[in-house]
């Protein structure tokens, strides 16, 4: 079945070898995401992860020891998004060093296509819920900065602050969180009192 809207993601898929490019081709779409670049070459990876907006890089790398390494540490360096290693076998060492450096998960292509899509499967997800619990905490940090400015602003304490988000939030229609952004942005904006009187002419 494939994924809820917000859970679909934009894949670039980058691959050394073209043997299974097909075979990830259709598995990431089989389960509902979006490739923005698929054949990659490696060394093209974190450029286009820019241009095109990737989410989520998977990247299919031989075992071949320092040398793919040292590719995995440049292609986490550049790229604007997460990868995922995708190996031919499994092998801990190789995978807790890539790990080291930064790779996000691994998914090993050495069983039957089923069980490359169940492996493709639970690792989008978990980057998915990844992506949304990283979204909880960016949207809960925005909403107590604004209750904070409204506290200082209006001399009020932090539950009245938040009751007026929500009450502006249900008069005007918007979300909670882009009146709290509304709020930081036109704070940012607005000189402090204190720099106010230091630019006035004495």
């Amino acid at each position: 079945m494939p994924p809820e809207p917000e859970a679909r993601l934009r894949v670039l898929i980058a691959n050394e070898r073209d043997a299974r490019l097909d075979t990830i081709t259709a598995i990431v779409e089989g389960l509902g995401h979006d490739i923005v670049a698929g054949g990659v070459e490696i060394g093209a990876v974190g450029p286009l992860s820019r241009s095109t907006g990737a989410e989520i890089a998977l990247v299919g790398l031989g075992l071949d020891g320092e040398q793919a390494l040292e590719q995995i540490s440049a292609i986490v360096h550049e790229a604007a998004c997460p990868v995922i290693a995708v190996l031919d076998a499994k092998d801990p060492s190789y995978v807790h060093e890539a790990a080291k450096r930064g790779v996000f998960a691994y998914v090993i292509l050495d069983g039957a296509d089923s069980e490359m899509e169940n492996a493709l499967d639970i690792t989008l997800r978990r980057y998915a819920e990844f992506r949304n619990l990283q979204g909880a905490f960016g949207r809960r940090a925005i909403i107590e900065q604004a209750k904070g400015i409204l506290m200082e602003r209006n001399s009020i304490d932090a539950e009245a602050a938040f009751d007026l988000l929500k009450s502006h939030s249900q008069t005007t229609g918007h979300k909670l969180i882009e009146v709290a952004e509304a709020v930081t942005q036109t704070h940012s904006l607005l000189p402090s009192a204190r720099r106010a009187d230091k630019q006035q002419p004495g």
